[in-house]
């Protein structure tokens, strides 16, 4: 006893307040329902609703389905959509949990909540659309959330048959330094609820149209709290973690005006790739983080359309890299 205050009542407060400020995660609900498809939404086994973009053309060839990165949603694809359709596409875009029109908007959700919706729309879609193949394209958090879904093996395995990777979210803990590290853990556990507002003085694209209609678009997220950005940092980790397992059947996308991610990133991520497992890579040279949507696009979107349709032919831009060529950039 110390001034008449019993020492393990300050511990237990303690704990109380600590465990209150603990980053919040979501996760998945209890199975209430069948997961299924709706008008304008995938609906999944705790009932929580996916809303979706859709293009299909009346006779599709092929079936792509699209994840936005963080902060984004399913409007991400809205210019490249049509164009996909048009060549014989069906595309899908949702909405991921705790972005765009969902419940809990600006809430983490956790890994295994993002990758166990993969798994749920890709199932639905195969479904919907038997005997036609699937590709699965991911840009920046989508890239993260489709290369842990590839490649960790404790979590939900998406059903499809080929990957897209663009720009994807491999900003991982291994490649931070420790006062990047320590003030996010520090601040997720303490202050976990405190949103912010950074003023981003890198170039994510060079359409600034386009940047200026993101920026009044209400249903972005404009502030991030502090628990999110922890939970993002968690998925890049096993995304980057899983790099090395990638192989046949992805195609990987990169710009080399790249400006979001770090160069210790997305080049440390190129520099992991194990040689012969079949991964194919493209390298634009005016491309910065929002391929599909730079000035420039539509040589991303054509390189995507091929690589979903005939996949064994090159990509058209001519931008793909051959395995015993040198690459564009040095790898430290």
């Amino acid at each position: 006893m110390i001034g008449g205050t019993n020492p393990f009542r300050l511990s237990a407060l303690l704990f109380l307040l600590l465990a209150a400020c603990a980053p919040r995660v979501d996760g998945v609900g209890p199975t209430t329902t069948t997961a299924r498809m709706e008008a304008d939404a995938f609906v999944t086994a705790d009932g929580y609703r996916l809303p979706y973009l859709s293009a299909v053309p009346s006779d599709p060839r092929a079936v792509l389905l699209a994840l936005h990165g963080m902060n984004d949603y399913s409007n991400a694809f809205a210019g490249s959509a049509p164009i996909w359709a048009e060549a014989g596409i069906a595309v899908y875009a949702y909405d991921q949990r705790g972005f765009g029109r969902t419940q809990g908007r600006g809430i983490w959700h956790g890994t295994a909540a993002l990758t166990g919706d993969l798994a749920t729309v890709s199932s639905l879609l195969r479904a919907r659309y038997p005997g036609l193949p699937l590709v699965v394209l991911g840009e920046s958090m989508g890239g993260a959330v489709l290369l842990a879904a590839q490649t960790d093996p404790d979590l939900p395995h998406p059903d499809l048959d080929r990957a897209v990777l663009s720009a994807p979210a491999v900003w991982g803990r291994a490649l931070m330094p420790w006062w990047q590290r320590a003030p996010l853990a520090f601040f997720a556990h303490t202050l976990p609820w405190l949103e912010i507002a950074p003023r981003i003085r890198r170039k994510v694209s060079d359409n600034i149209d386009m940047l200026r209609g993101l920026a009044r678009d209400p249903v972005m997220i404009h502030q991030t709290r502090i628990d999110a950005i922890y939970g993002l940092v968690n998925l890049m980790d096993r995304a980057y973690e899983g790099v090395p397992d990638l192989g046949k059947d992805t195609l990987l996308l990169f710009g080399l005006q790249e400006d979001i991610l770090p160069d210790a990133a997305w080049k440390g991520a190129v520099s992991r790739l194990t040689p012969g497992a079949g991964w194919r890579m493209a390298f634009y040279d005016t491309g910065y983080h929002m391929l599909t949507r730079d000035l420039a696009g539509d040589r991303v979107i054509r390189d995507i359309a091929s690589f979903v349709l005939t996949p064994e032919r090159p990509l058209p831009s001519g931008r793909e890299w051959v395995s015993d060529s040198p690459l564009p950039f040095a790898v430290k």
